[in-house]
């Protein structure tokens, strides 16, 4: 299971290029075996539409693997640090719940950095690149608090300015080709966790 938004859903590429799709074909060439992973994630969605968006899937709480990433559309719409923290820590308590209570087996993501994109590169990126330190510093704060895994793909991010062919054509959103790169870090993170 992937919980999130516009980045997990995989805005403006085609489904095996998502990152938890490509992190299942990547388990299972490790020889741990998964299937093409259920999202719960859709593009604009905050900590507080996640939320609203699990309860409507009901899913079911027996997932092996459940990542999270959300966080960035809480800072794009200007949401105060404590709303995300207490969200955020929801978000996380029931991605737990979803991996039938084994928190070793939640997967959390960091939020990646989009003012080094064409349509985050206007004036304030140095103010919103801060911003979205500042709540990556709550969620890995929140996520370490309840000994989870960890996976920072902020700093991937940061490298798109290096090499266009890592966005979309939006211009905003990454490519499969970025995507991989989270996928990777993420499979390795999963790998080391339940073999």
């Amino acid at each position: 299971m992937a919980l999130g938004d516009s980045y997990t859903i995989g805005q403006n590429v085609t489904e095996p290029a998502r990152y938890p799709v490509q992190a299942a074909a990547m388990l299972t060439a490790l020889a741990i075996k998964v299937n093409t992973p259920d999202i719960i994630a859709l593009t604009g969605w905050t900590t507080r539409n996640l939320l609203n968006g699990i309860a409507a899937a009901k899913p079911g709480t027996a997932y092996d693997i459940v990542s999270l990433l959300i966080g960035v559309n809480d800072q794009y719409q200007e949401h105060d640090t404590t709303g995300y923290r207490e969200h955020f820590t929801a978000c996380l308590i029931k991605a737990i719940e979803l991996a039938n209570g084994k928190s070793n087996h939640v997967f959390v993501l960091s939020i990646p950095d989009y003012t080094v994109t064409p349509f985050g590169s206007a004036s304030g990126a140095s103010l919103i690149a801060k911003q979205i330190d500042q709540f990556n510093e709550i969620n890995k704060s929140v996520t370490l608090a309840y000994s989870i895994s960890y996976t920072d793909v902020t700093t991937i991010s940061r490298t798109v300015k290096d090499d266009p062919e890592m966005l979309s054509t939006d211009g905003l959103h990454p490519s499969g080709k970025q995507y991989k790169l989270w996928a990777q870090v993420l499979t390795e993170a999963i790998a080391k966790q339940l073999k």
